[in-house]
C-alpha cells in the first residue's frame, strides 16, 4: 500500500516530529504544537504541510476492508469487574477456519480504538488469527470519532481501570470459543507498554507478546514475564528508545525470551499508516516479523 500522505521538508522535519511526538502524547496542547511549527517553518505554507501530514488520515490506514469476503467482523462487549464493569471491541475472525485458532489481543495507542486499529486487527485476521481490539474508551462511549478528542478522553480515565480492563479482554479473548488456548499480544505506543505489561501482570495468561514502540514493562514486573517478547522500536524515536537499555540488562538478568528489532531512519508511530510518521519498507519488514513470532510461538 501507498503511503499518500504529504512528506514534510527535511530542514525541518527532525525537530518537527519531535514537537509532534510531544504533542501526541500529551506534552504539548495543539495550540502551543501550531505555534512551535510556525516558529520552525520557512513560512507558514511548509508549517501548513506539515501539521496537515502529521494528522492522521484514517482512508489511507484501510488495507483489510471491513466487509471483506475472507474475514468476520463484530463488536463484543466482555465483563471487567475490577475495572468499569463492561469493556467492548472490535473482534474479527477467519471466516471459514476448520480447527481452533490461535488469538491476538490488539491494544491501541493513547487515544482510543480508531480505523487504523481495527484495519490491524483485520490483518491478522487475513492471515489466520483470531483477533480483538478492546477500545479503553468505552465506558465513555467509545472512540469519538477523532484523536483529539480521544487523547482527552483517554488521559480523563483512571490509568488502573484501563489495566484492568485490558486484562479483562485478555482473559476473555484466551477463553473465547474457537480459539485455541494460545494469546499473543501486539499493542503500539501506549499499546506497546500494555503489552509489555500484561506479559509482566498475566504470565500464566499471555503467550507472546509483541509491542512497538513503547516503555518497558516497570521494573520491579519484569522478572515475572514468561511470554517470549518481540520489541520493535524506530530508530529515531530517542524517548522511547532511552528506556530501553536498563529494561534489556533487567531482561538479561532474568533470562527472558525476548528480541529487540531496531527499524533504521524510522519514527515513533512508524507502523501507523495514516501519517507521515509511516515508513512503509520498516513497517512491512516488522509486520512480517511480528506474524512469523505469533505463528512460532502460538502455533
Amino acid at each position: 500500500m501507498t503511503n499518500k500522505a504529504q512528506q514534510p521538508s527535511t530542514q525541518i522535519s527532525a525537530q518537527a516530529y519531535k514537537l509532534y511526538d510531544k504533542y501526541a502524547h500529551g506534552m504539548l496542547s495543539r495550540r502551543d504544537f501550531f505555534a512551535a511549527m510556525a516558529g520552525l517553518a520557512v513560512n507558514a505554507v511548509l508549517a501548513t504541510t506539515f501539521i496537515n501530514s502529521m494528522l492522521p488520515n484514517y482512508a489511507l490506514a484501510q488495507q483489510v476492508s471491513f466487509n471483506d469476503a475472507d474475514i468476520i467482523a463484530s463488536y463484543q462487549k466482555f465483563a471487567s469487574p475490577q475495572g468499569h464493569g463492561e469493556g467492548r471491541g472490535y473482534l474479527v475472525k477467519p471466516k471459514n477456519a476448520s480447527a481452533a485458532l490461535p488469538a491476538v489481543l490488539v491494544i491501541h495507542e493513547n487515544r482510543g480504538l480508531n480505523p487504523y486499529i481495527e484495519d490491524v486487527a483485520r490483518r491478522l485476521a487475513k492471515a489466520g488469527f483470531i483477533a480483538f481490539a478492546p477500545d479503553a474508551l468505552w465506558p465513555l462511549g467509545g472512540y469519538p470519532g477523532n484523536d483529539d478528542d480521544g487523547r482527552d478522553m483517554q488521559r480523563s480515565l483512571e490509568p488502573a481501570k484501563i489495566v484492568a480492563d485490558l486484562k479483562a479482554a485478555a482473559q476473555w479473548l484466551k477463553q473465547l470459543e474457537g480459539s485455541s488456548g494460545k494469546l499473543g499480544v501486539v499493542g503500539f505506543c501506549f499499546g506497546g507498554a500494555m503489552t509489555g505489561r500484561l506479559a509482566a501482570e498475566l504470565p500464566d495468561i499471555v503467550d507472546a507478546g509483541v509491542p512497538f514502540y513503547g516503555s518497558p514493562p516497570p521494573a520491579d514486573s519484569i522478572g515475572n514475564i514468561k511470554a517470549p517478547l518481540l520489541v520493535q522500536l524506530g530508530e529515531l524515536d530517542e524517548r522511547v528508545n532511552a528506556m530501553w537499555p536498563a529494561a534489556e540488562a533487567l531482561f538479561k538478568q532474568h533470562k527472558l525470551d525476548y528480541k529487540i528489532e531496531m527499524y533504521p531512519a524510522s519514527h515513533h508511530g512508524f507502523h501507523n499508516d495514516s501519517t507521515a510518521r509511516y515508513n512503509k519498507e520498516m513497517a512491512e519488514l516488522a509486520w512480517q516479523r511480528t506474524l512469523a513470532f505469533f505463528r512460532q510461538h502460538l502455533g
